[in-house]
């Protein structure tokens, strides 16, 4: 597996190596030991999969203290646009935002650690989207900004008037309007 660096600190894009022939193809989609070794040691508790239509958009979730989460995400079907946005209090790249399409033909993942806020749009007829956590859901530790805030400057691919969006995700602040729980001294691992 080759291990991708973005722009922020501790967000990782990871690519397989993939094996293909006359069959089709295969890949180790996880190795907790090469994982440990190249990004961080983490225990992945929870594995969640989401299957959505053209033009629904989730998040940007995640859980305060002392429910955090780290997610290995990888769309296994159709095409995602996928965002981690620095919510760490006095991070260099607070509001700052990494974003990767992930595919069924790119195979590849994305690292999204603590303190940071993560979402995604579909961008196919379908997409199944999977992911791992390092903690369990808690839904009383719930958080959230807005997935449309245009203070974030993400390009979603897709025209905000016909997005689909859950109830809970049309309530999230603004970023200029949000406290985060997270500080620039979390261990973005533990």
């Amino acid at each position: 597996m080759e291990v991708i660096k973005t722009d922020i600190d501790g967000v990782v894009i990871i690519k397989p190596r993939v094996f293909e022939d006359p069959r089709g193809y295969f890949f180790e989609s996880y190795s907790k030991a090469k994982f440990d070794k190249l990004i961080a040691p983490i225990n992945f508790v929870q594995d969640n999969e989401s299957c959505s239509a053209r033009g629904v958009m989730r998040g940007l979730h995640f859980q305060r203290p002392p429910f955090t989460q780290s997610k290995l995400v990888r769309c296994v079907r159709g095409r995602v646009l996928d965002v981690a946005v620095d919510i760490r209090k006095g991070s260099p790249t607070y509001g700052k935002h990494v974003a990767v399409e992930l595919t069924e033909e790119n195979h590849l993942q994305f690292f999204v650690p603590r303190g940071f806020a993560h979402g995604f749009a579909v961008l196919s007829d379908v997409a199944v989207f999977q992911y791992k956590c390092d903690e369990f859901y808690h839904p009383e530790a719930d958080g959230g900004i807005s997935i449309l805030d245009d203070s974030l400057g993400i390009d979603w691919q897709i025209d905000p008037a016909e997005a689909i969006l859950s109830e809970k995700d049309t309530r999230h602040p603004l970023l200029k309007d949000f406290d985060s729980p997270f500080d620039i001294n979390i261990d973005l691992y533990k």
